[in-house]
This record gives C-alpha cells, sequence and structure tokens, in this order.
C-alpha cells in the first residue's frame, strides 16, 4: 500500500480528546475506516466498587469535566432508584435548570467554536472573528451564561458537589433566580438569529446514508433529557433497564472505546437523535426553530447534527424560564432520605452529546457493580460509516482537494467526548 492509499488524521482537530481517523484506499475505493480513540482507558467502573453511593456522586463526574453534570444527574437518578429514594417536585425542576446550563454551555461550545468555522471555511474561532467578531462576541457570552449556571447548580465551575442524593446542599436565592431568567430571555434573541444563519448554509450530502437513531423517552408528552425507556427511530420503545439487549457493546482493536450497535447495525444518538424523535412535542419559539430548519435530508446527514443542537439551545433557554417561574418564591425542601441500603438502578439522561446510562448494584450501602454507556461510545460506529459512504462518493466524483477536511467535519459534527467514551475496564485485541 502505498502513502497515498492511506489518509491519516491524527490528532482529529476541534473535538474534546484525543483521537484520529484512519481511511484505507485500494485502487479508488475505501477498503476501511477507522476513528481511533487514543485516549487510556480510565477505568471508572473498577474504581467506584466497594465505594458508597455518595462517593460515587463524587467520582463519576470526574469522567469529564465538559458533561460532568450530565454524568452527575445520571448517577443520581440510578442510586436514588437503588436506594428507593423519592425526589420531591420542585428538586426534579431544580435539576433540570442544572441540566439546561450544561446544555447550553456544551452545546455553544461545540455549535460556534468547533462546527461553525467549517461552515465559514475558517482553520478556527480566532479566525473567524475578525470578520464574525459580533458572533463571535455573543456566543461567549451563552457560553459563559451556561456555565454560570452550572457553577450555581453544581456549587463550582466543574465537578460541583452541591447536588446530592435526595437534593441539593444549597439552592439559589431569589435574586439569583431572577437573574438567570432575565438573561435567558435575554440572550434568546441571538439564540433565534442563529437559526436564521444555519437556515442560509448550505449542506454537502456526500456522506448521506440511512441509519439508526436513539434517544430517552420522556415520561410525559414533551420534549425533555431524561426518561426512564428508550425510544428508537424504528418505532420502539424499550423499558431503560433493558438496555443491555437494546445496546449491543463489544470491544474493538483500534480503539480504547467500547463500540456499540442497535439490532446488529450502526445508531446515532445526541442532539440530531431527539430532534428526529421528539421534535413534534417542541413548542414555543424552539418549535419555531424546528420549523424553520427542519428538512427530511436529518434523516441521512450528520451535519445536521449542529442544526439540532442551535434549536436544543433554544429549547434550554426558555427551559431556564420555565424553570425559574416553577421554583420562584417555593420554599427549598429537605433532602430525601433513602429506604433502604441495597438495591439496583439504571439511570438514563441527555448528555449533549447523547443518551447516557449508569446502572449500579448496591449491597449494604456499597457498591457491588456499575456500569457505564457514553454517547460517543454508542456512535462511534456510526462516525466511520458516514465517512466510509463520503469517501466512497467523493473518489467516485474525483472532487478529493479536501478529502481529509471532509472526514474531520463528518466526525466533527457528532461532537465526540472522547474522554468520556475511554473507560473500559479491558480491550481484547485481535
Amino acid at each position: 500500500m502505498t502513502k497515498k492509499d492511506v489518509i491519516h488524521i491524527e490528532p482529529l482537530a476541534r473535538v474534546e480528546g484525543n483521537g484520529g481517523i484512519l481511511v484505507q484506499i485500494k485502487n479508488n475505493k475505501v477498503k476501511d475506516v477507522k476513528v481511533r480513540i487514543l485516549e487510556g482507558p480510565r477505568l471508572f467502573e473498577t474504581l467506584v466498587l466497594g465505594k458508597t453511593p455518595e462517593e460515587n456522586l463524587s467520582l463519576v463526574p470526574r469522567i469529564c469535566a465538559i458533561c460532568n453534570l450530565s454524568h452527575k444527574y445520571a448517577s443520581l437518578r440510578a442510586l436514588e432508584k437503588a436506594l428507593d429514594i423519592e425526589i420531591p417536585e420542585i428538586v426534579d425542576t431544580y435539576r433540570h435548570l442544572m441540566h439546561h446550563g450544561e446544555m447550553i454551555e456544551s452545546h455553544s461550545l461545540h455549535l460556534y467554536f468547533l462546527a461553525l468555522p467549517d461552515f465559514f471555511g475558517y482553520d478556527n474561532a480566532v479566525a473567524m472573528a475578525d470578520e464574525l467578531g459580533d458572533i463571535v462576541t455573543k456566543a461567549l457570552q451563552l457560553k459563559k451564561f451556561g456555565n454560570k449556571i452550572m457553577r450555581i447548580m453544581g456549587g463550582r465551575g466543574i465537578h460541583g458537589e452541591n447536588p446530592v442524593l435526595g437534593g441539593f446542599g444549597k439552592l439559589p436565592d431569589h435574586k439569583t433566580l431572577l437573574s438567570l431568567k432575565w438573561e435567558a430571555l435575554e440572550l434568546l434573541d441571538f439564540a433565534m438569529a442563529t437559526i436564521d444563519i444555519l437556515a442560509d448554509l448550505e449542506v454537502p450530502d456526500h456522506m448521506e446514508r440511512e441509519t439508526q437513531f436513539l434517544c430517552c423517552k420522556p415520561p410525559y408528552d414533551g420534549y425533555d433529557y431524561y426518561g426512564d425507556e428508550l425510544i428508537t427511530s424504528d418505532g420502539e420503545v424499550h423499558p431503560l433497564d433493558s438496555y443491555k439487549e437494546v445496546i449491543q457493546e463489544r470491544t474493538v482493536g483500534h480503539s480504547f472505546a467500547k463500540r456499540s450497535s442497535y439490532k446488529g447495525k450502526p445508531f446515532s444518538v445526541g442532539a440530531l437523535a431527539r430532534v428526529l424523535l421528539l421534535g413534534d412535542r417542541l413548542k414555543g419559539k424552539a418549535k419555531d426553530a424546528y420549523d424553520k430548519l427542519y428538512n427530511e435530508r436529518w434523516h441521512r446527514n450528520p451535519i445536521y447534527n449542529n442544526f439540532a443542537q442551535a434549536i436544543e439551545q433554544v429549547f434550554s433557554l426558555e427551559g431556564v424560564i420555565e424553570c425559574v417561574d416553577r421554583v420562584l418564591d417555593k420554599k427549598a425542601p429537605e433532602l430525601a432520605k433513602p429506604k433502604r441500603n441495597s438495591g439496583t438502578g439504571t439511570g438514563g439522561v441527555e448528555a449533549p452529546r447523547g443518551t447516557l446510562i449508569h446502572h449500579y448494584e448496591i449491597k449494604d450501602g456499597k457498591t457491588t457493580y456499575a456500569d457505564y454507556i457514553t454517547p460517543t461510545a454508542m456512535f462511534l460506529d456510526d462516525i466511520e460509516a458516514f465517512i466510509w459512504k463520503s469517501g466512497e462518493s467523493l473518489l467516485a466524483s474525483g472532487n478529493t482537494d479536501n478529502i481529509e477536511l471532509q472526514f474531520e467535519i463528518i466526525a466533527r459534527a457528532y461532537d465526540p467526548c472522547i474522554s468520556c467514551s475511554a473507560h473500559l475496564v479491558h480491550v481484547d485485541y485481535e
């Protein structure tokens, strides 16, 4: 194999963590695609063994500094089931507020600073700032707002200890809550202006293929980021507890992250999956954004994940306003207490990058088993399949001048969190 028969992209730029892409070509046809996860195993399922549920809640956010509250939230949902802790509705609302903050922070980081430079032809957001300074400035304000909510609800900037079993250590006061509401209202205009910007962009089609989608099904007839059931694009609904039968995991020799399939085929999770499966539940300005951007190509083209994140920015800003209105002037509840010290629980939430599952078995107050499936570990197979289709199309057309960039754009569209994905206990090499 000659040098021109191998496309080797390493490191993969503008993603969270250390990864690469290896594409092998022979006789002008794609022969193999590998998305390589190069970070070493994190071993978190083993680290929590023998620990108390409270210790688990401090450990698991360290899986990722970006989506640390999603890991905290999934862990809380799982452990509270295992210990039979019934939280009051107001605590649930505060957790929604917390989660909206992380969605806003993560989506704004990816959409404006990692993905949009590709659309506008810049190497990075800094280069983009000279001509599109207003967008970059407002995007920074939006990201800062998400960070602010995470800091308030988490208790500090990252790996917050404020969310605890049964509630929160401390809740924001009236003045703080109102400031969040007014800031969300102010930023809504920019989020909707982003929808207008995206509506005018051309999206390439060289990678388009049919795939499958999966996300958590909310427990009510609305759009949300959690659930105790999994919904799939083939119309099936599965109890979350059966996640191991729904999501088949395996190891591969070229990656420190597990791979996942649904019914033996690749699938996608994330903002695009959520909008495709739950978009008809959107209301308010988020519904307006969906109506303006959505088209049938979304089912076949991962680039539209960027557009779906823009819709969710609007949804989460409106969600912040709604959450504040629900809890304003309400008395802070006492922490809910566990009714047992042994049990099994599975928690499912929608992290910014997709479905996140935490599962625990607790005996006499100590963890005897833990299992995590992260979004990136679910969609890595799908990234490879779309890059394969892109390579076939571009090679057949002879349009290969920027083929490496096109492969990177596909991978970046998923917003992979490589650090989250690499937490294996062991890897079996072929």
